[in-house]
């Protein structure tokens, strides 16, 4: 039994766009050169890319949803360069750089794309604050200054009346500023980049594979309506891989929620007097995310949920207990905007390995797959699926050496009971610990 996909349909991201005109279902039975299945960042990418390389192919694109409506339309907006702090502790100075010259070929390939084909997804080279409340916090950014001083990359120090004229809030102790990193409405991009896919890529929503079966030497994907035959199978699946028997007891599900405010009007944006566009994550990892867009809302996101029937696991109590806990963080930050309500808030799943690994690569014959992003979708998922592509029709590179030798095996999991009942106590721990942060 497959746990599909089933997200809330309550993404602000998502219900800020126009509305979306759904593409066709896969019905009856098809056959194509490549199937692509997931249309988030990753699965975009491996059908953009594949679509240039082999222009006479017939590529279609399998999404269980509408595009924009998974986990790439429902992240905080970071498409960030530098890796996650985890990953800057590496020990291997090369490793680094290899992951950062990857991030920084994801932006510039999104940039081009967003120019190109005029997607409007407020894309702004904003880059990014990482934010200290107090001692606990403070302790996270020297030793993040010292990551960075070993790398070699460019920061800013932005003391607390520095900060609160751009955040507008004085909650902040300090933070370190980091310019690399961009800012966009990730529901948008991945709505837009789906609109400007080459001609001979087909795309197919709200088609939820069900069963996935080898006939033959090729690959069929059963769904209620209908089946597709192919010999080359390209998952962009993030953490569903492991529903069609793929990286089994090595992916951990987890959401993040999100809450934001409707668009500040004129008189709140005066007694809010910060500036437009800009996002902090926390020094302390288990802290909150802010963020101010570019159209006035006020993001805020925290809490961290086990969740191993993904959306199913989620109910309204749970997101209306959520969200509660999403306003006192608000009010903390913003008291003199105390009568501006929340209009959404919403979840996300994503794969992340006890080991911080990425997937990249072949699985079986003729199925391969980028998974475990470890919430660094946007950028990752976008060079990764690119380069997945290069790799199932031989293409090689510097860049696709690079994320062969950076990316390897996620580490197995404990059995369950055990993991859930580790992986919960140990996100609660982390919000105890982190209180003072959140």
């Amino acid at each position: 039994m497959i746990n599909l996909p089933h997200d809330d349909n309550t993404c602000g991201w998502y219900h800020a766009l126009t509305p979306q005109i759904e593409k066709p279902s896969l019905k009856g039975a098809q056959s194509a050169d490549y199937v692509v299945l997931g249309a988030g960042f990753a699965g975009l990418a491996m059908a953009r890319r594949l679509a240039e390389l082999e222009p006479n192919a017939r590529i279609v694109l399998i999404d269980a949803q509408q595009v924009g409506q998974g986990a790439s339309g429902r992240n905080s907006g970071f498409v960030i360069d530098l890796p996650h702090k985890f990953s800057l502790e590496h020990p291997d100075p090369a490793h680094k750089q290899r992951l950062l010259s990857l991030n920084r070929a994801a932006i510039k390939q999104l940039s081009s794309l967003i120019d190109k084909h005029n997607i409007d997804c407020q894309w702004s080279a904003a880059g990014k604050y990482q934010g200290a409340v107090g001692p606990r916090g403070e302790a996270y950014l020297d030793h993040f200054e010292h990551l960075m001083t070993d790398l070699g990359e460019p920061f800013e120090h932005v003391d607390s009346n520095q900060l609160a004229k751009v955040l507008g809030t004085d909650y902040y102790s300090r933070a370190i500023y980091t310019p690399g990193g961009y800012l966009v409405q990730p529901a948008a991009l991945a709505c837009g980049l789906a609109a400007s896919l080459p001609s001979n890529v087909e795309v197919l929503e709200n088609s939820p594979i069900q069963r996935l079966t080898k006939e033959q030497g090729a690959w069929q994907l059963h769904g209620e309506n209908g089946s597709i035959k192919t010999a080359k199978l390209l998952l962009g699946t993030s953490i569903f891989t492991r529903e069609f028997g793929f990286l089994k007891n090595r992916l951990l599900p987890v959401m993040t929620f999100a809450s934001w405010t409707r668009p500040l009007t004129d008189y709140e944006m005066h007694h809010y007097s910060g500036t437009l566009d800009w996002g902090l994550t926390p020094a302390d990892h288990a802290g909150t995310t802010l963020r101010m867009t570019a159209d006035r809302r006020i993001l805020i996101r925290n809490t961290y949920k086990h969740v191993t029937k993904y959306g199913n696991s989620i109910n309204d109590k749970v997101r209306a207990d959520i969200q509660s806990e999403h306003r006192k963080v608000f009010l903390a930050r913003y008291p003199q905007l105390a009568h501006v309500p929340f209009t959404h808030t919403w979840g996300g799943s994503y794969a992340i390995s006890r080991n911080f690994t990425n997937f990249f690569g072949e699985l079986d014959d003729g199925v391969y797959a980028s998974a475990c992003d470890n919430g660094v979708g946007v950028a990752w998922g976008t060079v990764s699926g690119s380069l997945l592509a290069d790799y199932v029709v031989g293409a090689t590179s510097n860049a696709l050496s690079d994320i062969q030798k950076v990316t390897g095996m996620p580490s197995l999991n404990p059995p369950e009971p055990f993991l859930g009942l580790g992986v919960k106590s140990r996100i609660k721990l982390a919000k105890w610990q982190s209180r003072s942060e959140i």
